[in-house]
């Protein structure tokens, strides 16, 4: 995540210095202490939630639970991993639904947070839960706030309720209180209204939001905050909460580069959840916030149960199947790997996905030059192709390739660059599906791996060590053994002259290696 960049950089070297110790000293802790205070404070967060922060670290980093562990530095780890939940709000809050609908959302924030595109990214995650979202156009001040709102809601699939232009005329509290009973008579379960907002804190926006409260009685009201706006954050963050007394917190902007200070302040500062997270432009780039999860990403371990979650949701199990068992059978096509890569588009950004794997930090400069729109590309090849192409692209003869390369609007080389990458990508997963170890271009052979279906050479029978003490040992065991059987001569304990034995020869030459 771009917004934690910088923070989880200073973190994960903080830690790097104390890998390797056995045990930490009080001025190993003092030092990392001081080294995440400065992280904390360069990432814009809150000077009082900074201080707590890390005198709670610092207690328990020099409490018996580091002193005893059997590794200080991975405790000290987990520590900064449970501070951080808690500062994030500690579990994650749902939203409440009212007993009898409609359950009334009304979102509240400064102009310019991102409250209409948001109210269009809550109600289309709302009504892929089950529910039916109205969305109200409160927002009667900013010029073309109802327009805005009728877009967002015709590319959610939601109906916007909007009796009033806007653009400076009619009354934000009469609309929201006739929203509501619209809702009822049109059997809506939820209405979410999009209020005005300011460019700064007033009087007068703390009175108009406060009095829409008052009329509608909302059983949620959502404060968005843009992540990016640093230490106002916190200051905003209060007023709104003194002025109208918000229940939850909304992040917009969370993909941004700024520091992220506001994200890790606002609800230390008002005792309030964080509840949802914006994380992209799109409608579906939006995600229910996890203080848990958030404090993995943050500390480079990734999160592989919002990602485990993404796929879940995209991606057919079915599909998935029939797609192993194409694998297994050589009979994967580029048609089917069209469709694996548009499935693969629908979970959203690939560099957010790919930023949810442990160890992030690591690749970030891969993933920040990665491009996504060589996607669109290759979706582009794809498409350009006959079924039969796709289905066989042995047939593609040169003629043909250029073809695909004029009317997909790339070149040769791309298209012969996409079908060796597919070639060589069908095979290994082929060899995966059969229970084999691919053999990755550029690597060498992988230990532990079994060549030639599994079957290891046995040694010969009969052969012997070239070293002459380990080949008198060899006779002597296998005399020993011969003498254990019950066909053998002397006593029960194989302690009786067997033939076989170790000749003088072999005798002979055990005793010279031993230098006697």
């Amino acid at each position: 995540m771009a917004l934690f960049g910088n923070l989880t950089d200073r973190l994960a070297d903080t830690f790097t210095k104390l890998r390797g110790k056995g045990k930490l000293s009080p001025a190993d802790v003092d030092g990392t202490v001081r080294e995440i205070r400065r992280a904390l404070l360069d990432a814009d967060v809150a000077l009082e939630v900074v201080k707590d922060f890390t005198a709670r670290v610092r207690e328990r980093a020099l409490g018996d639970e580091v002193s005893k562990a059997l590794n200080p530095a991975q405790q000290v780890v987990q520590i900064v991993n449970d501070e951080l939940i808690t500062i994030l709000g500690g579990e994650t809050k749902r939203i409440e639904f009212a007993k009898q609908p409609p359950t009334v959302i009304m979102l509240a924030g400064l102009q310019g947070a991102g409250k209409t595109t948001l109210a269009g990214k809550l109600s289309k995650w709302l009504k892929s839960e089950g529910h039916t979202p109205m969305l109200v156009a409160a927002d009667l001040q900013r010029p073309n706030a109802v327009t805005q709102l009728q877009v967002v809601g015709e590319q959610a699939g939601v109906p916007v309720f909007a009796p009033e232009p806007g653009n400076g005329k009619g009354d934000p509290v009469k609309v929201a209180k006739e929203a509501v009973k619209e809702a009822k008579r049109k059997q809506y379960d939820i209405v979410i209204v999009d209020t005005a907002g300011r460019l700064g804190v007033d009087a007068e926006l703390m009175k108009q939001a406060s009095n829409i409260r008052k009329a509608i009685d909302p059983d949620e009201v959502l404060f968005v905050i843009d992540a990016m706006i640093g230490q106002d954050a916190v200051q905003t963050a209060r007023a709104f909460q003194d002025g109208v007394d918000f229940t939850g917190v909304v992040l917009s902007k969370l993909d941004g580069d700024a520091r992220g200070g506001a994200a890790l302040s606002v609800a230390s500062v008002t005792g309030r959840p964080i509840m949802f997270a914006s994380t992209g432009e799109g409608l579906d780039d939006f995600e229910p916030f996890h203080p848990d999860r958030m404090a993995s990403r943050i500390l480079d371990l990734g999160d592989i149960l919002t990602l485990i979650e993404q796929a879940q949701k995209n991606f057919d199990e079915e599909e998935a199947l029939k797609t192993a068992e194409k694998f297994a059978t050589d009979s994967f096509t580029l048609e089917d790997f069209l469709a694996q890569m548009q499935q693969l588009k629908n979970m959203g950004s690939l560099k957010s996905m790919l930023g949810m794997l442990p160890g992030g930090k690591n690749m970030r400069q891969q993933l920040d030059n990665f491009d996504e729109s060589e996607l669109t590309r290759t979706e582009a090849i794809i498409q350009s192709m006959t079924l039969q192409e796709r289905r066989m692209p042995k047939v593609l003869n040169g003629s043909r390739r250029l073809r695909i390369a004029k009317g997909s609007g790339t070149t040769v080389t791309e298209v012969n660059a996409l079908v060796n990458r597919f070639e060589q990508a069908a095979k290994m997963m082929k060899t995966v599906a059969k229970g084999g170890t691919p053999q990755i271009p550029g690597m060498g052979p992988i230990p532990g791996q079994k060549f030639g279906g599994g079957k290891q050479q046995q040694k010969k029978k009969g052969s012997r060590s070239g070293n002459p003490a380990k080949r008198a040992a060899e006779n002597a065991a296998l005399a020993a053994g011969r003498s254990a059987t019950p066909a053998a001569s002397g006593s029960g304990f194989g302690l009786g002259s067997t033939p076989g034995g170790p000749s003088e020869e072999e005798l002979a030459s055990l005793q010279k290696f031993l230098g006697r």
